[in-house]
């Protein structure tokens, strides 16, 4: 479980591709203050060394965000973004699938490789994480693609040089309920 964004040296699963762009934190959701779907809860304040993945632009045009990860964020509100499709980053992931009422209804039992990954804003998420399983959020607003479940790269088994790789750890079984699973996101947003 997570309540601050990713923020391990290891963020980075793939060395690129990288394709970076600064843009203001007002454009970016769901990040810090009333940032949630509700208006008025509040997401993890941004800090240095943060590597949320986020949504660019009005919520207004959801679910067709553009998305990306955050690279560097230096508190002078301009943050240089990762927006290349392909890129691969650790982040923690919610297995909610739906939600009913405003509260999570159903869970992904088993978070398999090639699955779709959202940036979710439901006031039920704890405040560090921006990604979930669900394609609608708590009020049943379309949550932007922001990719997919794909390996990291220690998750393959190595048997030698033209050897078979066989995946470790894949699929990964977790609870019935809400949980939070730190993954690999293939960034392979619906618009961008």
């Amino acid at each position: 479980m997570s309540t601050i964004y990713y923020a391990g040296t290891d963020w980075e699963s793939s060395s690129g591709p990288i394709l970076s762009r600064q843009y203001a934190l007002t454009d970016l959701w769901p990040i810090g203050l009333n940032s949630e779907s509700d208006g008025a809860g509040d997401k993890q304040v941004l800090a240095g060394g943060m590597h949320p993945c986020c949504a660019i632009g009005p919520k207004a045009q959801r679910p067709v965000n553009m998305v990306g990860v955050i690279m560097t964020y230096t508190n002078d509100n301009l943050i240089e973004l990762n927006i290349a499709p392909g890129f691969a980053f650790k982040a923690y992931v919610a297995n909610v699938l739906t939600y009913n009422g405003g509260v999570p209804a159903t869970w992904d039992t088993s978070l398999a490789i090639g699955e779709p990954i959202y940036v979710d804003d439901s006031d039920s998420l704890d405040s560090g994480i921006t990604l979930s399983r669900s394609p609608l959020n708590d009020d049943a607003g379309g949550n932007p693609r922001a990719g997919y479940l794909w390996y990291d790269q220690d998750d393959y088994l190595n048997s030698g040089v033209g050897g078979p790789n066989v995946t470790a750890g894949w699929p990964k079984v977790v609870a019935n309920e809400t949980t939070y699973t730190l993954v690999t996101v293939l960034l392979w947003p619906d618009a961008g």
